[in-house]
């Protein structure tokens, strides 16, 4: 009798992969493949609705395209707004959710509760709850908040402009005086979206083997030089995920997704609508793509 083939390590493990992502991709096929061939639809059509019930569609070559693109009153403002809100947000989670999971890896007392803070804004960031957050924000940043910086100015007599001033002056350079007010008037949303980035970081921070700490502490390595020649690269496949989500989630939350559902659904534009999602959608694809292209080459996996 002829003895059967043992499968690879990889065949096992390409297995399991595929097992494991089995549902997602069955889901797919039978509710998104479905939809998305419907939106092209439209996208290329005039959708007409029947007096008797249903519609009616009408090839409209690229007209609908050309119209979210050269007249529309806002959309081409909201996309261009919404790509630079993922390009400037992306890198600030990843950053601070790093930060973050190198904190909570640490060993110290309140560390549970510590985590549980930082994943409350993933669990309270839908429906009433995010409204309410939503609405006590802007009461904080248009009542104390005004009060309290008028207050700070008449007393010191120093705004935030005065400081922007200094840097301009120390030489630093128009981009990067402007990239760290924008910085610091994203704090709150790059810790609401940071909680499942941490999560993520963290379980990979605690996969990575002691004994490879153990050799850097025997070869007299220092605290700065661990971090970039063991612990980064071992979390840095991890890193790619984290961007992928952030890109994703951020593109979910953009006010492209409001204006494309209050045209179809305000408007009953159906067609313009899945027009306007299919450009969103291709050009957050093409961030996808280069990001992902530019990370994976530097990405370590470790077997």
């Amino acid at each position: 009798m002829k003895k059967k083939k043992k499968m690879s390590l990889t065949t096992r493990r390409a297995i399991t992969g595929l097992t494991f992502i089995l549902p997602w991709l069955i889901g797919i096929c039978l509710f998104y493949v479905r939809t998305l061939i419907q939106t092209v639809q439209f996208s290329f059509s005039k959708v007409i609705f029947r007096e008797s019930g249903g519609i009616r569609m009408e090839f409209a070559g690229l007209q609908n395209f050309k119209y979210a693109l050269l007249e529309h009153g806002s959309y081409n403002q909201v996309l261009v707004d919404s790509l630079v809100d993922i390009v400037i947000d992306v890198p600030l989670i990843i950053f601070f959710s790093l930060m973050m999971a190198l904190l909570l890896n640490q060993k110290f007392r309140g560390r549970t509760l510590m985590r549980a803070i930082l994943f409350i804004p993933v669990i309270m960031g839908a429906g009433a709850i995010n409204d309410a957050i939503e609405i006590a924000r802007q009461a904080v940043q248009g009542g104390i908040g005004v009060e309290s910086a008028e207050f700070a100015q008449a007393n010191s007599g120093v705004s935030v402009q005065y400081f922007l001033e200094i840097f301009m002056q120390l030489g630093f350079p128009g981009k990067v005086v402007d990239y760290v007010v924008e910085v610091v008037g994203r704090i709150y949303d790059v810790i609401k979206a940071s909680g499942v980035q941490i999560i993520i970081f963290l379980a990979a921070l605690q996969s990575v083997p002691g004994a490879l700490y153990e050799v850097a502490r025997i070869e007299g390595a220092t605290s700065y030089e661990t971090f970039w020649k063991v612990t980064f690269p071992m979390v840095s496949p991890l890193i790619l995920t984290n961007v992928v989500y952030s890109i994703v989630d951020a593109f979910t939350e953009s006010k492209v997704i409001e204006t494309a559902y209050d045209v179809a659904f305000s408007s009953y534009d159906y067609g313009l609508s899945s027009a306007m999602s299919l450009i969103s959608t291709t050009l957050v694809c093409l961030i996808l793509l280069v990001a992902g292209g530019l990370i994976s080459r530097k990405a370590f996996y470790y077997n």
